[in-house]
């Protein structure tokens, strides 16, 4: 039958569905196999057929010949238990995840994919982690990173305070990387931990040779047996696999789109590097949080009414005024070199301030801190009431005042929260040994 048009609506509309085997005939070209599923972002004009020699190929659903040769099922693979019997030798660590799977199982011959996210799962892709503890996996969100809300962060912290009130020694957080150093401040606000919170993701997808998901996961699993007990991000510290860096949750940053060892640690050094299943600690000066028998306490309250605004030339006073008419309890405002903005914008920024509405300033350079006691400019925003944050990166500022709002709104007091060091997201003394050459 000739068709033309929505491959939903054709299949629907023939009874034919996923797992059925049929023939396509394409300009006197044949093809048989079964119909596959398909990701949910492909267009509609498309099946996704597996031939008999194993090999998937799409094809157009406009003028094809398709006939029905049998029905069949849906595709699914039936996992049974490992049934892995607890070592009591070893420490447990959680593993828990907020989006995608750190290990989906796929069957090559059907095409199934089993995206759970279990410890068994975790064991059948890495069973190299038993060796290092042992494992229990929990599915807390099913989302991208981008999606990421404070919501969320909230919802996370409860999750990883349920796995340490439950025994665990310590807690890995599987994660997308895209918005990971966003949660990782997040919770180093939420969450006062006893123990090692390490967030971890890949830039590579476990499919591809290159994929970096193994190492970080073994290697985070590593750090959450250690005496290091902060909010932190493991990952890639160079481009091979020789070992990975454990940087602090609130001084951590993406920094490249694709390479591997992408985060990187801003005016500060990483906390530690791991390799062999050892802690190296990298820099003597860099104080941590050490692991307390202590219980873990929750602070969740959130604002997350609050802007995330970047100074750029030509910028308009009313993009302030819209946020405050808007509504919005608080405004983060990225400015250039030492905290500065257009002086055309003051008046706005002045207008929030007399309305209760906290502005803090962070820098669009990263390294070094705001001053905006040096030019003209900074400090006619000191006495518009803009707060400074010191060097902390702009995104740890915005998620530290969203934070902060949650505990309260008194104006005197967010300046206070915001200016005092609360998980090593401030820093008195820079060092230039820490710029990124």
């Amino acid at each position: 039958m000739g068709y033309r048009g929505d491959s939903k609506v054709f299949l629907d509309s023939a009874d034919i569905s996923i797992g059925d085997i049929v023939k396509i005939i394409k300009k006197d070209v044949s093809y048989e196999g079964m119909i596959l599923d398909r990701a949910e972002d492909t267009d509609d004009k498309h099946v996704v057929l597996k031939l008999n020699n194993g090999y998937n190929i799409g094809l157009k659903i406009h003028d094809a010949d398709i006939t029905l040769l049998k029905k069949g099922e849906k595709p699914k693979i039936e996992l049974k238990s490992l049934n892995i019997e607890k070592d009591t030798q070893k420490y447990d660590i959680s593993i828990i995840s907020t989006g995608g799977t750190v290990a989906s199982i796929i069957d090559y011959k059907t095409g199934a994919v089993h995206p759970a996210f279990t410890a068994d799962d975790l064991l059948r892709a890495n069973p190299e982690l038993l060796e290092h503890a042992n494992i229990k996996g929990k599915a807390v969100l099913n989302i991208l990173s981008e999606n990421m809300k404070p919501e969320y962060w909230i919802k996370s912290a409860s999750s990883i305070a349920d796995e340490i009130n439950d025994g665990a020694y310590g807690v890995v957080v599987a994660h997308g990387t895209d918005t990971m150093h966003y949660t990782s401040a997040a919770l180093s606000f939420i969450i006062d931990t006893p123990l090692p919170i390490v967030l971890t993701g890949a830039q590579r997808s476990s499919d591809r040779p290159s994929s970096d998901a193994y190492l970080n996961l073994l290697n985070s699993v590593t750090a959450a047996k250690s005496n290091i007990a902060e909010v932190m991000v493991c990952m890639h510290g160079t481009e091979n696999d020789s070992y990975s860096n454990l940087h602090r949750g609130t001084k951590v940053r993406k920094m490249h789109t694709s390479r591997r060892d992408t985060f990187r640690s801003i005016n500060t050094s990483p906390i530690a590097k791991v390799h062999n299943g050892n802690i190296e600690i990298l820099d003597k000066e860099i104080e941590y949080k050490k692991r307390t028998d202590d219980e873990v306490k929750l602070r969740d309250a959130l604002e997350p009414n609050v802007a995330f605004i970047k100074s750029y030339p030509g910028i308009s006073g009313e993009l302030i005024d819209y946020h405050i008419d808007k509504g919005y309890k608080g405004i983060v405002l990225e400015g250039t070199g030492l905290g500065h903005c257009p002086e055309d914008i003051i008046p706005s920024i002045q207008r929030a301030t007399d309305e209760k509405i906290p502005v803090i300033m962070a820098s669009q350079c990263l390294y070094g801190k705001v001053n905006m006691h040096v030019y003209s400019t900074g400090r006619k925003l000191i006495s518009a009431g803009v707060i400074s944050a010191g060097d902390m990166l702009p995104e740890t500022a915005f998620v530290k005042l969203i934070w902060t709002l949650g505990q309260t709104a008194k104006l005197d007091e967010v300046q206070n929260i915001m200016q005092t060091n609360i998980a090593g997201e401030i820093q008195n003394k820079l060092s230039l040994k820490y710029f990124l050459v």
